[in-house]
């Protein structure tokens, strides 16, 4: 009998390791994990055997019996896991880097999941997370597979369209970041705060809010127009939004929502960033450059605190939150991508939503939301398309489909744009889209 569970960790080398490995520790009693396996490509092997020790030191200081194994062997990290994690980066950061300079120069926004840096990141993940899938049909086709790769949304999408793999949930800190933010606000902990959040995801709002099971949004939007900067995560500066927009949406935008509602602004503050600072890939770069320095240290034995400004706030709690919740079927609610199947009546039953679900041991059960309301309908359905035409771009190779999605697009102004960033980028990431270099093209 299986002693206990195999939790398989793709993109292992990833800075953000540190923060799973805290999350499988402080929840080990609910979640009996005895293998740990991170797994990632040549290129990321220095960075996995650096991250890989922490990770053990973490676990020996827990005094824990859960082995960590480092391997660049696909099939072997995932040969009877229980849970397979995927947080990779095709093309690491300098491919980001591109996503975000090219469409700056055709005035329009470079972001790591929004327009042009969205679709290209999608058009390089989704192949790879296909291929990945077959393994996981091969080597652990009773696991769950929960993806924290970005775009996870259109991700979500490919797999649960272009795959055979039906347990897969994509996972995102944008909500618990907001739930965490707006229980700061209210003053109270986290666990009295609960959000019906409807959307995609980086397109999540918050319907409604409540605290002990009441209502309190009407207080929350007016505490919110207060604020100086309405972002919600550490990544994205945004200025406060409008008090008669807010008051009028009538719910909660994420932090993501800055790019679509002030974009005029967000172009011009990205460029003078990328000017004087770099595109925050580069920012990135540096910061987890002196990250890893940290991680080298063969006395750190925790996860040290300056990952946070990595961006990746509560994501070891919302990862092992989720993956407890499955494993000990808790039937509690969290936001969490997932097939439609009903719950958000405005979206295709067939899509991928992020969307308030109850977890159980068969997954997520999305919780009814009904039609979305009027004010942020077509803006959701509009990126739902992108996302689709998207993941058929990715998986087909064609280049007129990837023209056809940046157009959808609201952050891109016109086709003869699209086309001009297209073509650039498709260049720029030749080595990372051999479909789109095929002769039929």
């Amino acid at each position: 009998m299986k002693k206990g569970l195999k939790i398989a960790t793709i993109g292992g080398g990833s800075s953000y390791t540190p923060e799973l490995i805290e999350g499988f520790i402080k929840r080990y009693d609910e979640l009996p994990v005895s293998e740990i396996w991170l797994v990632d490509i040549e290129e990321g092997q220095e960075k996995m055997n650096i991250v890989g020790n922490l990770a053990k030191r973490m676990i020996k200081k827990a005094d824990l019996p859960i082995d960590v194994h480092l391997t660049l062997d696909r099939k072997a990290a995932l040969k009877d896991a229980d849970f397979v994690t995927t947080q990779f980066r095709v093309g690491l950061l300098d491919a980001r880097a591109v996503d975000e300079r090219i469409p700056l120069k055709y005035g329009v926004l470079g972001q790591e999941t929004n327009g042009p840096g969205g679709l290209f990141k999608g058009l390089r993940t989704i192949p790879v997370i296909l291929d990945i899938c077959k393994d996981i049909e091969e080597w652990c086709p009773d696991a769950w597979l929960i993806n924290f790769t970005n775009p996870a949304g259109m991700v979500t999408e490919a797999v649960l369209r272009y795959s055979n793999i039906d347990k897969v949930v994509g996972l995102c800190n944008v909500p618990i970041g907001m739930e965490m933010a707006i229980a700061n606000l209210l003053e109270v902990d986290h666990s009295r705060v609960r959000i019906d959040f409807a959307g995609l995801n980086h397109m999540v709002y918050g319907l409604d809010i409540y605290l002990d099971g009441v209502s309190v949004k009407d207080k929350v939007i007016k505490m919110v127009t207060d604020l100086e900067d309405s972002s919600f995560v550490k990544n994205i500066q945004g200025a406060s939004w409008e008090p008669e927009f807010l008051k009028a949406l009538d719910a909660i935008p994420c932090s993501y929502h800055n790019y679509y509602y002030k974009m005029g602004e967000m172009v011009e503050d990205v460029k003078k960033e990328a000017e004087i600072e770099g595109t925050r890939a580069e920012v990135v770069k540096k910061l987890e450059q002196d990250l890893f320095e940290l991680y080298k240290d063969p006395n750190l034995d925790i996860k040290p605190p300056q990952l946070e400004k990595r961006g990746g706030a509560y994501y070891s709690d919302a990862a092992v939150r989720l993956i407890s919740s499955i494993y000990n079927d808790k039937k509690d609610i969290q936001p969490v991508n997932t097939r439609n199947n009903g719950a958000i009546a405005s979206i295709p039953n067939d899509s991928a939503v992020e969307v308030s679900c109850i977890i159980t041991k068969d997954g997520p059960k999305p919780i009814t939301m009904g039609d979305l309301p009027i004010p942020v309908r077509g803006l959701v359905q509009q990126i739902k398309s992108f996302e689709r035409v998207s993941a058929e771009a990715a998986v087909t190779g064609d280049r007129n489909l990837a023209i056809l999605a940046l157009t959808i697009n609201p952050l891109v102004a016109s086709d003869k744009v699209a086309k001009q960033i297209v073509a650039e980028m498709l260049e720029a990431h030749k080595r990372y889209l051999p479909l789109f270099f095929k002769t039929n093209n």
